[in-house]
């Protein structure tokens, strides 16, 4: 945190051609005097402070420029051509208009998080075109159009990003013959399905198509062709047909986003197969360090829904493993070969049409993230729940669960709206279990037990009177003896009323 700010006349006594004052405090300004360092190769002033335009000189200040990053800064202005032979960093400033136009030589031109607008045709099709370039970051920008179709001739791309536009239509089947390792095209509004094409990038680590409206059902081919991705997210889109069996294949998917699509069908078994998430040993750190004549630290990034909310991972990406199938239409049953996912964080089955119990197995697992909300669920919370240590995101609501909570530290710190919409009793809940258990059919229909103490009452009563009526009127009816003798007592009472009567009378 230096700072560094000499007086707008200052004229340096020095040729430099390195200058490296990244995170130095150089005042609001852009600096005044770089506009003497004629030798000037490589320029680093990210993150210090600046908000002003860039002046016009600056693009013209040295045909010898190897390496320039602003970034980090409040930089505005546009710009028409960038004469940088191999690295540029422009990411979160306030620069805008049209894409600029680059040399040949460029190998990574990041230009994340502005507000750059218009076409890609002019810097693909002309600027780039028979290029060497191996990093394209333009997310978080204001693009709009298709995607040019003229990427044949680009074969040392690897990393592309256009997140975040506005970009429109179909991906280009010459995106395909490139040797890309990260794909990002998300949050913007392309449509159609995916090209064969996409087969062909076999090193492909990172593919994130989430939030467009990509259709049709996910490929077969995804198995064979891209079995080295690690990172799949079809988020948000409008993919249908049966869950894919061909995703069980993939021994390195570490983190796996179909949520939100039109898939239906039971989730297969077979995703116990995905060793990535049940062995540790698969686990790989894909943090790949780029670097052009001036090291260049870069490193994979991709945003996942865990916990209940989106966060960008990228230097612990190796590191995070997490299934999101919710908000599809799936049926069955949870398969319980899902337990052998022990490496598996974050498991999100949510907003489906599930049936049947809840498999012990889960409870084996290190899950730190459980949702199973809004199904058709049964059955208690398996008392395997007890063991999950780790949880600190956790949902069951809106099920057919019932019976009591297991008892853990964990399970009975979250709120009753984990539990919502149940038939649950005990903590953290304010319904008290009962001592005694119903059997099933009462318990599932809380008036019938009330309906069959009302029909014993009934059963009772009928019986007392038919037994009472029988043990005297019986008696009389067939016993003679017992008649006359009935009828002598009455007759005799009935004289005495009589004589009682007429005395007080008198």
């Amino acid at each position: 945190m230096l700072r560094f700010e000499p007086n707008s006349s200052w004229i340096p006594p020095f040729q430099c051609q390195t200058i490296e004052l990244g995170r130095w405090q150089l005042g609001l300004k852009f600096p005044h005097w770089l506009k003497f360092q004629k030798n000037l190769s490589e320029l680093d002033i990210s993150g210090a402070g600046i908000s002003d335009f860039v002046p016009i000189w600056f693009f013209n200040l040295s045909p010898k420029f190897k390496y320039v990053n602003l970034s980090y800064n409040q930089l505005a202005g546009g710009i028409s051509y960038l004469n940088v032979k191999d690295s540029v960093d422009f990411t979160s400033n306030r620069f805008t208009g049209p894409l600029p136009r680059v040399i040949p030589t460029l190998q990574f031109l990041i230009l994340s998080n502005n507000s750059f607008s218009g076409s890609l045709f002019e810097l693909v099709c002309h600027s780039l075109s028979r290029g060497r370039i191996e990093v394209l970051f333009i997310d978080k920008n204001l693009l709009t159009g298709e995607i040019p179709d003229c990427w044949n001739h680009l074969e040392s791309l690897k990393n592309f990003n256009l997140g975040n536009n506005n970009l429109t239509g179909k991906i280009p089947p010459s995106l395909g013959r490139t040797v890309l390792h990260w794909l990002n095209l998300r949050n913007n509004s392309m449509f159609g399905e995916l090209p064969s094409t996409l087969q062909n990038l076999t090193n492909l680590r990172i593919l994130d198509l989430s939030e467009n409206h990509f259709s049709g059902n996910i490929p077969a081919w995804i198995d064979d062709k891209l079995s080295s991705l690690t990172v799949l997210s079809l988020r948000s889109n409008n993919f249908d047909g049966y869950f894919p069996h061909e995703i069980c294949d993939l021994q390195y998917l570490q983190n796996l986003d179909l949520s939100h699509n039109n898939i239906f069908g039971a989730i297969p078994n077979c995703l116990s197969n995905l060793s990535a998430m049940a062995y540790r040993r698969y686990q790989k750190n894909y943090q790949f360090l780029w670097a052009s004549t001036r090291t260049t630290l870069i490193s994979f990034s991709a945003l996942l829904m865990l916990k209940g909310r989106e966060d960008d991972y990228s230097a612990t990406l190796g590191l995070v493993t997490s299934m999101d199938l919710s908000t599809n239409s799936l049926t069955g049953e949870i398969p319980k070969e899902l337990g052998s996912l022990v490496e598996l964080r974050s498991l999100n089955l949510s907003r489906n049409l599930l049936t049947g119990n809840i498999p012990d197995e889960i409870g084996n697992m290190e899950l730190e993230s459980l949702d199973l909300s809004m199904n058709q669920l049964n059955g208690e919370i398996p008392s395997s729940f007890s063991n999950l240590n780790f949880l600190n995101h956790f949902n069951v609501s809106y099920n057919n669960l019932t019976g009591q909570i297991p008892t853990s530290t964990q399970l009975q710190s979250f709120e009753n709206f984990s539990y919502m919409g149940n038939h649950l009793c005990g903590p953290p809940l304010t319904k008290h279990c009962s001592t005694k258990r119903s059997p099933p059919d009462v318990a599932n229909n809380g008036s019938s037990s009330e309906g069959s103490n009302v029909n014993w009452l009934y059963v009772s009563t009928v019986l007392g009177f038919v037994m009472g009526f029988w043990g005297v009127v019986a008696p009389l009816f067939f016993i003679r003896s017992w008649r006359h003798a009935y009828y002598l007592k009455l007759d005799h009472v009935s004289r005495k009323l009589y004589v009682s009567w007429a005395t007080m009378g008198m």
